[in-house]
């Protein structure tokens, strides 16, 4: 007598090409998670780059702006002169402006502390002038300070590095009619000007053509006090 063995029943499974396509969708799946990944993470270096970038000049434009907010004229006790533009500026630091560009004046800005003797009038001489590092492009904004406003000898001031990497600086003052580069209140200007103009254009990276880059710029009105020769002769 013959014995028939069962038929086996057919195992579910998975075919060569069944699994060659489920890899394939795999592998284009990861390839794409991929490239949104390394995506986000280069414009995320590239943000942190730029912020990094513009955080100086964010910082500078603050100081310039709280400065001149600050300004104070030559009629007020222990304040000189408000010069722009002028040979004679940083003159009462030791320093000069060979170039004649610049901005310095007296501002309200000093922090009173218990530590020193000062008070909060200070002079701030605003400068470009060459970086400390020669194979750095471009010019290095430095503000100076002083105040030590009664010093019997000349006083050193300090020296505050604010950006680096610009082509140029431009300060303007307004006259209530138009816009001046030059302004000194030891030479005709009886009063401050109305508003100051700060215009910085910054360096072109390598391959940026200079000339579709925006300067960077503040505009600050002053709040001043208008004198006659009358108010003036009365003041002295």
């Amino acid at each position: 007598m013959t014995r028939h063995l069962p038929a086996r029943r057919p195992v579910p499974a998975f075919t060569l090409v069944e699994v060659i396509l489920a890899v394939a969708i795999s592998a284009i799946v990861l390839v794409a998670i991929g490239g949104v990944f390394f995506s986000a993470v280069r414009l995320r270096e590239k943000t942190s780059a730029t912020l990094d970038a513009a955080l100086p000049a964010t910082q500078a434009l603050a100081i310039l702006r709280r400065d001149l907010q600050g300004t104070v004229g030559p009629y007020n006790i222990l304040a000189g002169d408000f010069k722009c533009g002028a040979q004679t500026m940083g003159v009462t630091m030791g320093l000069g402006s060979a170039s004649g560009l610049g901005l310095d004046f007296f501002t309200s800005t000093g922090a009173i502390n218990d530590d020193e003797p000062w008070g909060d009038i200070q002079e701030v001489y605003y400068q470009l002038k060459d970086p400390a590092d020669r194979n750095q492009a471009g010019k290095d904004l430095v503000r100076y300070v002083n105040r030590n406003l009664l010093a019997t000898s000349m006083p050193t001031p300090d020296e505050q590095w604010l950006m680096g990497n610009i082509n140029s600086v431009q300060f303007e003052c307004y006259d209530g009619t138009q816009w001046r580069n030059t302004w000194d209140t030891s030479m005709g200007d009886t009063n401050l000007p109305t508003a100051v103009r700060v215009s910085i254009q910054l360096m072109a990276e390598p391959g940026v053509d200079a000339r579709n880059l925006h300067p960077l710029g503040i505009v600050v009105p002053l709040v001043t006090q208008t004198l006659t020769t009358n108010s003036i002769g009365g003041a002295l």
